[in-house]
Protein backbone atom coordinates (compact mmCIF):
# COMPACT_ATOMS: atom_id res chain seq x y z
CA UNK A 1 0.00 0.00 0.00
CA UNK A 2 1.23 3.59 -0.55
CA UNK A 3 1.60 6.09 1.44
CA UNK A 4 3.03 9.85 0.56
CA UNK A 5 7.19 9.98 2.09
CA UNK A 6 7.32 13.70 2.53
CA UNK A 7 5.99 14.09 6.00
CA UNK A 8 6.64 17.12 7.73
CA UNK A 9 8.84 16.73 11.14
CA UNK A 10 6.71 14.99 13.79
CA UNK A 11 4.27 13.57 11.43
CA UNK A 12 2.28 11.13 12.44
CA UNK A 13 1.92 7.93 9.25
CA UNK A 14 1.35 4.83 8.94
CA UNK A 15 -0.87 2.32 6.47
CA UNK A 16 -4.55 2.24 7.13
CA UNK A 17 -5.81 -1.01 9.73
CA UNK A 18 -1.85 -1.15 11.11
CA UNK A 19 -0.52 0.43 13.88
CA UNK A 20 0.19 4.22 13.64
CA UNK A 21 3.40 5.73 14.27
CA UNK A 22 4.77 9.53 15.19
CA UNK A 23 7.73 10.12 12.87
CA UNK A 24 10.15 12.56 13.97
CA UNK A 25 12.52 13.49 10.97
CA UNK A 26 13.61 16.05 8.50
CA UNK A 27 14.25 15.33 4.97
CA UNK A 28 18.40 15.62 4.39
CA UNK A 29 18.89 18.63 1.87
CA UNK A 30 20.13 18.07 -1.69
CA UNK A 31 18.56 14.69 -1.91
CA UNK A 32 16.42 13.29 -5.28
CA UNK A 33 13.25 13.56 -3.49
CA UNK A 34 10.75 15.24 -5.18
CA UNK A 35 6.93 15.70 -3.58
CA UNK A 36 5.09 13.53 -6.74
CA UNK A 37 7.50 10.58 -6.69
CA UNK A 38 7.38 10.53 -2.62
CA UNK A 39 3.83 10.42 -3.07
CA UNK A 40 4.31 7.54 -4.89
CA UNK A 41 6.84 4.88 -2.49
CA UNK A 42 6.24 2.52 -0.58
CA UNK A 43 6.52 1.84 3.31
CA UNK A 44 9.13 -0.62 2.16
CA UNK A 45 11.02 2.37 0.51
CA UNK A 46 10.54 4.65 3.35
CA UNK A 47 12.09 2.14 5.50
CA UNK A 48 14.83 1.76 3.21
CA UNK A 49 15.17 5.81 3.11
CA UNK A 50 15.29 5.66 7.03
CA UNK A 51 17.70 3.26 7.18
CA UNK A 52 20.13 4.42 4.24
CA UNK A 53 20.14 7.81 5.71
CA UNK A 54 18.19 9.62 2.86
CA UNK A 55 15.72 10.57 6.25
CA UNK A 56 17.36 11.70 9.09
CA UNK A 57 16.26 11.55 12.51
CA UNK A 58 17.66 13.46 16.10
CA UNK A 59 20.21 10.71 16.42
CA UNK A 60 21.97 9.94 13.06
CA UNK A 61 22.28 7.27 10.94
CA UNK A 62 22.47 4.15 13.98
CA UNK A 63 18.80 5.89 14.96
CA UNK A 64 17.53 6.15 11.01
CA UNK A 65 17.94 2.44 11.21
CA UNK A 66 16.48 1.49 14.61
CA UNK A 67 13.35 3.52 13.43
CA UNK A 68 13.57 1.45 10.09
CA UNK A 69 12.95 -1.60 11.78
CA UNK A 70 10.24 -0.21 14.18
CA UNK A 71 8.33 0.87 10.50
CA UNK A 72 9.50 -2.66 9.00
CA UNK A 73 7.84 -4.55 12.31
CA UNK A 74 4.48 -2.14 12.07
CA UNK A 75 3.68 -2.82 8.85
CA UNK A 76 4.63 -6.22 8.48
CA UNK A 77 7.40 -6.04 6.73
CA UNK A 78 10.16 -8.32 7.23
CA UNK A 79 12.81 -7.24 9.07
CA UNK A 80 16.59 -6.01 7.67
CA UNK A 81 20.12 -6.67 8.56
CA UNK A 82 22.17 -3.58 8.81
CA UNK A 83 25.81 -3.14 9.07
CA UNK A 84 25.65 -0.85 12.38
CA UNK A 85 27.76 0.12 15.40
CA UNK A 86 26.54 -2.62 17.79
CA UNK A 87 23.82 -0.62 20.33
CA UNK A 88 20.82 -0.85 22.65
CA UNK A 89 17.89 -1.88 20.21
CA UNK A 90 14.69 -2.35 21.23
CA UNK A 91 11.25 -3.13 20.12
CA UNK A 92 8.17 -2.12 21.48
CA UNK A 93 4.49 -4.63 21.07
CA UNK A 94 1.20 -3.28 22.62
CA UNK A 95 -0.43 -6.39 24.48
CA UNK A 96 -3.43 -7.34 26.07
CA UNK A 97 -6.47 -5.72 25.73
CA UNK A 98 -4.90 -2.50 27.53
CA UNK A 99 -2.63 -2.49 24.43
CA UNK A 100 0.02 -2.24 27.06
CA UNK A 101 3.63 -0.85 25.36
CA UNK A 102 5.90 -4.33 26.38
CA UNK A 103 9.04 -3.27 25.18
CA UNK A 104 12.11 -6.14 23.77
CA UNK A 105 15.11 -4.75 24.76
CA UNK A 106 19.10 -6.30 23.19
CA UNK A 107 22.47 -5.77 23.22
CA UNK A 108 23.02 -6.10 19.02
CA UNK A 109 26.30 -6.67 20.12
CA UNK A 110 25.34 -9.85 21.90
CA UNK A 111 21.63 -10.64 21.07
CA UNK A 112 21.10 -11.31 24.44
CA UNK A 113 17.48 -9.31 25.36
CA UNK A 114 15.30 -8.60 28.17
CA UNK A 115 11.49 -7.89 28.10
CA UNK A 116 9.88 -5.15 30.35
CA UNK A 117 6.11 -5.62 31.08
CA UNK A 118 5.33 -8.59 29.50
CA UNK A 119 1.39 -7.89 30.71
CA UNK A 120 0.10 -10.62 28.67
CA UNK A 121 0.15 -12.22 24.70
CA UNK A 122 3.05 -14.19 25.72
CA UNK A 123 3.60 -16.44 22.29
CA UNK A 124 3.44 -13.40 20.15
CA UNK A 125 6.08 -11.74 22.42
CA UNK A 126 8.33 -15.20 22.22
CA UNK A 127 7.06 -15.00 18.38
CA UNK A 128 9.18 -11.69 17.90
CA UNK A 129 12.08 -12.43 19.85
CA UNK A 130 12.57 -15.69 17.41
CA UNK A 131 12.33 -13.29 14.56
CA UNK A 132 14.71 -10.97 15.67
CA UNK A 133 17.15 -13.87 16.65
CA UNK A 134 17.43 -12.96 20.31
CA UNK A 135 18.57 -15.00 23.22
CA UNK A 136 15.75 -13.60 26.26
CA UNK A 137 17.63 -13.86 29.58
CA UNK A 138 16.00 -11.85 31.93
CA UNK A 139 12.34 -9.99 32.85
CA UNK A 140 12.18 -6.43 33.90
CA UNK A 141 9.12 -4.76 35.35
CA UNK A 142 8.44 -1.20 35.92
CA UNK A 143 5.71 -1.75 38.03
CA UNK A 144 3.04 -4.41 39.13
CA UNK A 145 -0.08 -3.49 37.45
CA UNK A 146 -2.01 -6.15 35.55
CA UNK A 147 -1.38 -5.03 32.25
CA UNK A 148 2.46 -4.57 33.19
CA UNK A 149 2.84 -8.00 34.75
CA UNK A 150 0.04 -10.24 34.04
CA UNK A 151 2.15 -12.76 32.08
CA UNK A 152 4.93 -12.45 34.41
CA UNK A 153 5.19 -15.22 36.33
CA UNK A 154 4.03 -17.98 33.95
CA UNK A 155 7.17 -16.37 31.46
CA UNK A 156 9.31 -16.90 34.23
CA UNK A 157 8.37 -19.99 35.20
CA UNK A 158 8.22 -21.68 31.32
CA UNK A 159 11.57 -20.09 30.31
CA UNK A 160 13.32 -20.08 33.86
CA UNK A 161 13.86 -16.40 33.88
CA UNK A 162 15.14 -13.98 36.50
CA UNK A 163 12.32 -11.44 37.59
CA UNK A 164 13.68 -7.91 38.01
CA UNK A 165 12.12 -5.67 39.74
CA UNK A 166 9.78 -3.35 40.60
CA UNK A 167 10.49 -1.66 43.97
CA UNK A 168 9.91 -3.45 47.13
CA UNK A 169 6.83 -0.82 47.57
CA UNK A 170 4.67 -2.69 45.09
CA UNK A 171 4.43 -6.00 46.78
CA UNK A 172 0.67 -5.85 47.72
CA UNK A 173 0.21 -5.66 43.86
CA UNK A 174 2.21 -8.40 43.26
CA UNK A 175 0.15 -9.77 45.70
CA UNK A 176 -3.29 -9.28 44.46
CA UNK A 177 -2.43 -10.10 40.81
CA UNK A 178 -5.29 -12.92 40.74
CA UNK A 179 -7.66 -10.76 42.07
CA UNK A 180 -7.29 -8.03 39.70
CA UNK A 181 -6.91 -10.72 36.76
CA UNK A 182 -10.34 -11.49 37.61
CA UNK A 183 -11.33 -8.27 37.99
CA UNK A 184 -10.32 -6.87 34.71
CA UNK A 185 -11.11 -9.98 32.42
CA UNK A 186 -7.33 -11.00 32.15
CA UNK A 187 -6.44 -14.57 31.84
CA UNK A 188 -5.61 -16.07 35.50
CA UNK A 189 -2.03 -14.12 36.61
CA UNK A 190 0.32 -15.79 39.30
CA UNK A 191 1.52 -14.28 41.81
CA UNK A 192 5.29 -14.21 41.92
CA UNK A 193 8.48 -13.38 43.54
CA UNK A 194 11.31 -10.85 42.18
CA UNK A 195 14.56 -12.14 41.95
CA UNK A 196 15.76 -8.92 42.58
CA UNK A 197 13.43 -5.70 43.88
CA UNK A 198 14.81 -2.36 42.42
CA UNK A 199 15.90 0.51 44.30
CA UNK A 200 16.85 3.58 42.88
CA UNK A 201 20.17 4.36 41.56
CA UNK A 202 20.43 0.93 40.97
CA UNK A 203 21.77 -0.56 37.50
CA UNK A 204 20.45 -3.17 34.84
CA UNK A 205 22.82 -4.62 32.64
CA UNK A 206 22.03 -7.36 29.29
CA UNK A 207 24.83 -8.34 27.68
CA UNK A 208 27.16 -5.32 27.13
CA UNK A 209 24.76 -2.25 27.52
CA UNK A 210 23.77 -1.20 30.58
CA UNK A 211 20.96 1.08 31.79
CA UNK A 212 19.91 3.45 35.02
CA UNK A 213 17.03 3.14 37.04
CA UNK A 214 15.28 5.33 38.87
CA UNK A 215 12.11 4.92 41.56
CA UNK A 216 9.52 6.92 40.86
CA UNK A 217 6.52 6.69 43.15
CA UNK A 218 3.20 8.47 42.35
CA UNK A 219 1.13 5.82 39.96
CA UNK A 220 2.43 3.01 42.23
CA UNK A 221 4.66 2.92 45.45
CA UNK A 222 7.41 0.55 43.67
CA UNK A 223 6.98 2.27 40.10
CA UNK A 224 10.61 2.33 38.74
CA UNK A 225 11.74 3.19 35.29
CA UNK A 226 14.37 2.28 32.86
CA UNK A 227 16.92 4.76 31.47
CA UNK A 228 19.43 4.12 28.38
CA UNK A 229 21.25 7.32 27.96
CA UNK A 230 23.80 5.70 25.54
CA UNK A 231 20.49 6.24 22.81
CA UNK A 232 18.32 8.81 24.77
CA UNK A 233 16.04 6.26 25.56
CA UNK A 234 13.38 5.91 29.08
CA UNK A 235 11.07 3.35 29.64
CA UNK A 236 9.08 5.12 31.92
CA UNK A 237 5.67 2.78 32.36
CA UNK A 238 2.62 4.75 33.31
CA UNK A 239 4.34 7.84 34.65
CA UNK A 240 4.44 9.90 31.83
CA UNK A 241 2.51 9.69 28.74
CA UNK A 242 2.42 11.57 25.47
CA UNK A 243 -0.07 14.67 26.35
CA UNK A 244 -0.92 13.28 30.03
CA UNK A 245 0.38 11.26 33.20
CA UNK A 246 -0.14 8.21 34.97
CA UNK A 247 -2.85 7.87 37.15
CA UNK A 248 -3.08 8.18 40.86
CA UNK A 249 -6.60 7.17 42.19
CA UNK A 250 -5.63 3.59 42.18
CA UNK A 251 -4.49 2.40 46.08
CA UNK A 252 -1.23 4.54 47.52
CA UNK A 253 -1.47 6.32 44.20
CA UNK A 254 -0.22 9.86 45.12
CA UNK A 255 -0.48 12.48 42.84
CA UNK A 256 2.18 14.71 44.76
CA UNK A 257 4.42 12.03 44.80
CA UNK A 258 3.92 11.34 40.45
CA UNK A 259 4.58 15.56 40.03
CA UNK A 260 7.43 14.88 41.86
CA UNK A 261 8.76 12.01 40.14
CA UNK A 262 8.39 12.96 36.60
CA UNK A 263 10.14 16.94 37.14
CA UNK A 264 12.92 15.78 39.69
CA UNK A 265 13.68 12.38 38.24
CA UNK A 266 12.87 12.08 34.38
CA UNK A 267 13.71 15.82 33.37
CA UNK A 268 17.09 15.80 34.29
CA UNK A 269 17.56 12.97 31.66
CA UNK A 270 17.25 15.40 28.98
CA UNK A 271 15.07 17.10 26.65
CA UNK A 272 16.14 15.48 24.41
CA UNK A 273 15.53 11.55 25.68
CA UNK A 274 12.56 9.90 23.98
CA UNK A 275 10.36 8.28 26.27
CA UNK A 276 8.38 5.02 25.84
CA UNK A 277 5.27 5.05 28.02
CA UNK A 278 3.43 2.12 28.91
CA UNK A 279 0.38 2.70 26.67
CA UNK A 280 0.23 5.05 23.59
CA UNK A 281 2.98 6.68 21.51
CA UNK A 282 6.35 7.50 22.34
CA UNK A 283 7.45 11.40 22.95
CA UNK A 284 10.50 13.72 24.25
CA UNK A 285 10.71 14.98 27.70
CA UNK A 286 11.48 17.99 25.85
CA UNK A 287 7.80 18.27 24.10
CA UNK A 288 6.10 16.97 27.13
CA UNK A 289 7.53 19.87 29.67
CA UNK A 290 6.33 22.77 26.69
CA UNK A 291 3.46 21.07 25.87
CA UNK A 292 1.65 18.70 28.65
CA UNK A 293 -1.29 19.90 30.26
CA UNK A 294 -0.33 18.45 33.39
CA UNK A 295 3.18 19.25 34.03
CA UNK A 296 4.17 21.63 30.83
CA UNK A 297 6.64 24.48 32.41
CA UNK A 298 7.89 22.82 35.19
Amino acid sequence: MKRPLDAPAGAVIGVPGKNRLTLHCTWNSGRPWSRQAAAGATPDLLAQALGSGQLTLPRGRADNALQAEHLRYRWGLPPRHTNLIPMLQYLTIPVTPFQQNCSIVWCDATRKAAIIDPGGDLDMLLAQIKRLGLTLEQIWLTHAHIDHAGGTGELAQRLQLPIVGPHPGDQFWIDELPQQSVMFGFPPAQQFTPTRWLHDGDQVQIGNETLNVRHCPGHTPGHVVFHAPQIDRAFVGDVLFAGSIGRTDFPQGNPQQLIDSITQRLWPMGDQTVFIPGHGPESSFGRERQSNPYVGGT
